[in-house]
């Protein structure tokens, strides 16, 4: 708020008396300083030293559109996220009403695997069934907070187009990974967990895992390498 302009430091022991442990600091109404000397220039690269986590983005909305493009903003900055200090690209618009269920599992998945701070965006009072399925997947959120903090990376681009043409992405897609995209040796057979639908998959996988996409949607899967006996 514009109050605290220039009284950060005593607003933070305040905060600390009472209990708070957590502060998102927002440095809206900063008095048109200098970003440098107010320090919100790409605080990725610095703000490790003064908390831990920082924003990546500018604001988001409840729209597929925003939310895609601060998932792909936040990417950037990979790298730089590791237990104690992590990437935000804002709050997560999951049960606004802006975005279909499909999406916001696409939004809560990528958040997830972003490492970023799950800082719920919606009226909690209010939730629906779709939604508190959603925000509370606790085999996603482990994801979220595994210790090793390895934020996730995209490995492959792909645009369909035929005739220089783009086709209709209103259908259903084989999206495949390949073992030697994500980082699995050749040959190695894993066992897969669909962690929206919370079951383990029959089938054995090895060298890829490809799976049916729908416009908007996502898998995710946890891979699990099995003994050279299975």
């Amino acid at each position: 708020m514009p109050g605290s302009l220039g009284h950060e430091q005593k607003d933070a022991e305040t905060f600390a008396s009472w209990g708070i442990d957590y502060l998102k600091y927002d440095n809206c109404n900063n008095g048109d300083l200098k970003p440098m000397k107010r320090g919100d220039m790409h605080p990725a690269l610095w703000a490790d030293k003064l908390g831990n986590s920082w924003r990546t983005t500018m604001d988001i909305n409840d729209s597929w559109e925003s939310m895609v493009s601060r998932a792909d903003q936040n990417e950037v900055y990979a790298e730089h996220a590791r237990p104690g200090g992590w990437n935000d690209p804002d709050m997560l618009e999951v049960g606004n009403g802006g975005m279909s269920n499909d999406e916001y599992i696409v939004h809560f998945s990528l958040w997830a695997a972003s490492k970023a701070p799950l800082l719920i965006g919606c009226d909690v009072r209010n939730l629906s069934k779709e939604t508190l399925a959603i925000l509370g997947n606790e085999e996603v959120i482990a994801v979220n907070q595994d210790p090793l903090g390895v934020q996730a990376k995209k490995v492959r681009m792909e645009e369909i187009t035929r005739f220089g043409q783009h086709l209709s992405l209103d259908i259903e897609r084989i999206i495949t990974a390949q073992w030697d995209d994500i980082g699995i040796p050749p040959k190695t057979v894993v066992e897969a967990r669909d962690l929206w639908k919370h079951a383990t998959l029959e089938k054995r996988f090895v060298n890829k895992v490809k799976a049916n996409v729908r416009p908007h949607a996502c898998k995710m899967f946890l891979l699990t390498p099995l003994p050279l006996s299975e």
